[in-house]
């Protein structure tokens, strides 16, 4: 069965309706003007009882045709075998050979094409006309039948791009959704990530200096629904690129790097920021390089607390962006290994590979831990 072959159990759309009475009247015409033909010609020598055989075989093909969507190779043999001596027949056969062309594989479609040359080829010598040859009678059967069944490879190969555009277009649709829930976790992770480790650097030294004075709590209580409310602004922002059309979501550049070290440092870091980049990194680098920076920072802050940070950014325009962020050893004990997922880093290779970037990482020989990224620069 061929992907287009319409079950029994299945009910014709106003569209296959449309097209079964058209392809009915064509037939039902055919025959009418063949036999009409035949009625024009009293010198032609066929006797009365085949003619009137002839036109109830082809009244019964005709009706037959109603069964060519779920019988339409076993319908169109029939046809064929009866179209050896009948021409009544013959619409309703040339029928039964284009639906079969349209919904069954072409193996199936040539096997009833050559049958139907076949019989064309035996009416030819059973019912020579006057005036007409056999060679020319023939000719003319194979280039209608030809014709039937042209046109219905053409419909079922047309048929099978569709299919395969509309899957193309459907998988595409799925592959870019997925992308998208890709890219919005990533940056959910990112935004918070960032956010959530200020709040516990604050939160912890509250938690250890209950005596501090009250100006420091109260610095630090403001920093804490500061750091709060950017990060549910953040996370507004981040969601909100589901519902933004493509190209409209706003992202972060390479020019905001200056305020992520800034509040790194009234966090506590030390963070030394050397940027030593002509003009301005916009788009998927600039945004990508500002989470690489963010990435580094809070993998810091979390992992190497008190230790000295270093970023620093250089490039060329129209060549690359070079990235690395570099921390000493931590001054005092990191957290328990495991307190991470480190889906942060495996984020971030793979936002750097969809912009054709490069991204390493790695402990340094002093017990600190560098990364380092490049990324295209396009002017």
């Amino acid at each position: 069965m061929d992907e287009f072959a319409v079950s029994p159990a299945s009910r014709r759309s106003v569209r296959d309706w449309l097209v079964d009475i058209g392809l009915f009247l064509f037939a039902a015409a055919f025959g009418i003007m063949t036999a009409a033909e035949r009625i024009q010609m009293p010198t032609q020598d066929v006797s009365p009882w085949v003619f009137q055989l002839d036109q109830v075989i082809g009244v019964l093909g005709c009706a037959a045709l109603w069964l060519r969507r779920r019988h339409p190779v076993e319908l169109a043999l029939a046809l064929v075998v009866l179209s050896a001596f009948s021409e009544l027949v013959g619409g309703a056969m040339l029928v039964a050979l284009f639906t079969v062309a349209v919904h069954r594989a072409a193996r199936t479609t040539f096997t009833v094409f050559t049958l139907s040359l076949l019989a064309a080829l035996v009416y030819a010598v059973l019912r020579q006309e006057v005036g007409t040859s056999r060679e020319l009678l023939f000719l003319l059967g194979v280039a209608t039948q030809g014709s039937a069944i042209g046109w219905g490879l053409f419909v079922h190969h047309r048929r099978r791009l569709l299919l395969s555009l509309r899957e193309s277009a459907a998988r595409a649709e799925a592959e870019a959704q997925q992308r998208a829930r890709e890219a919005i976790a990533r940056e959910i992770h990112d935004v918070l990530g960032h956010r959530l480790s200020l709040l516990s650097v604050h939160a912890g030294a509250l938690e250890f200096r209950p005596d501090a004075p009250a100006e420091d709590i109260a610095r630090a209580a403001k920093v804490i629904r500061q750091s709060a409310h950017q990060a549910l602004q953040d996370l507004r922002e981040a969601i909100g690129v589901l519902r933004a059309p493509v190209g409209e979501s706003l992202q972060p550049s390479l020019t905001d790097i200056e305020e992520l070290a800034a509040e790194s440092r009234r966090a506590g870091m030390r963070v030394n920021l050397t940027q030593e980049v002509p003009g301005t990194v916009s788009g998927r680098s600039g945004g990508t390089a500002y989470r690489i920076v963010q990435e580094a920072l809070t993998n810091a802050r979390k992992h190497a607390p008190g230790a000295q940070v270093w970023v620093h950014t250089t490039g060329t325009p129209g060549q690359w962006l070079s990235i690395e962020v570099r921390n000493s050893a931590p001054a005092t004990s990191p957290p328990a290994p495991g307190e991470g997922s480190g889906q942060g880093l495996v984020g971030l290779a793979e936002r750097v590979a969809l912009i054709g970037g490069r991204l390493e990482h790695g402990p340094t020989d002093e017990g600190g831990w560098c990364l380092s990224a490049w990324l295209p620069w396009p002017v």
